[in-house]
């Protein structure tokens, strides 16, 4: 993490900082430290959380786009997962509005890629918005690591938007823990 953090770009900000978000502490169980790769000052700027099915259909991932578009245009920072489908729909929108913001929430290190698919994604987000992550670097992806992430996502926005989902996905709990 020592290496890591000797980028210009990344950061680790600490819950007793004054630039740790706001809206995280107010969480049930708020991150001690997020590890912040590009503008850590995003995790401040009003933003909805976009989740949804990783196999959405064509509507789906439209309805994404149009939305995190709409959100990218009006000021709004458009918060996600990074996951394929909805969340990868979401940031690609956003990254395509000149003044679009987004933030991506990992349940990897800050590093890495999950799907390592994404890793174009994630270098894009990190130059243009903020990759964020509770986990170092190097942190591989675990099931386990599933609702802690979901819990910052959440926590980080205004409102979570779920666009496609299943009755049993991580995007009701993200939901549910924005409720």
């Amino acid at each position: 993490a020592q290496d890591w953090l000797q980028h210009p770009r990344h950061h680790l900000l600490g819950w007793h900082q004054p630039d740790y978000p706001p809206l995280l502490r107010r969480i049930s169980s708020p991150p001690l430290a997020l590890f912040v790769d590009g503008d850590p000052s995003l995790l401040w700027h009003a933003g909805v959380a976009m989740v949804g099915s990783r196999s959405p259909t064509s509507g789906g991932r439209d309805n994404a786009r149009a939305f995190a578009r709409a959100f990218a245009l009006s000021g709004t920072s458009v918060i996600s997962g990074m996951a394929a489908g909805i969340d990868a729909a979401a940031h690609e929108a956003a990254l395509a509005v000149d003044s679009g913001v987004t933030v991506a929430v990992l349940r990897t290190g800050p590093d890495l890629a999950y799907p390592p698919a994404h890793a174009g994604l994630r270098d894009r987000i990190a130059r243009h918005g903020a990759v964020v992550s509770e986990h170092p670097p190097g942190t591989p992806a675990k099931p386990s690591h599933f609702p802690s992430r979901n819990r910052i996502l959440a926590g980080l926005a205004l409102g979570t938007l779920v666009v496609e989902a299943t009755e049993r996905s991580g995007a009701l709990i993200t939901a549910r823990q924005a409720g």
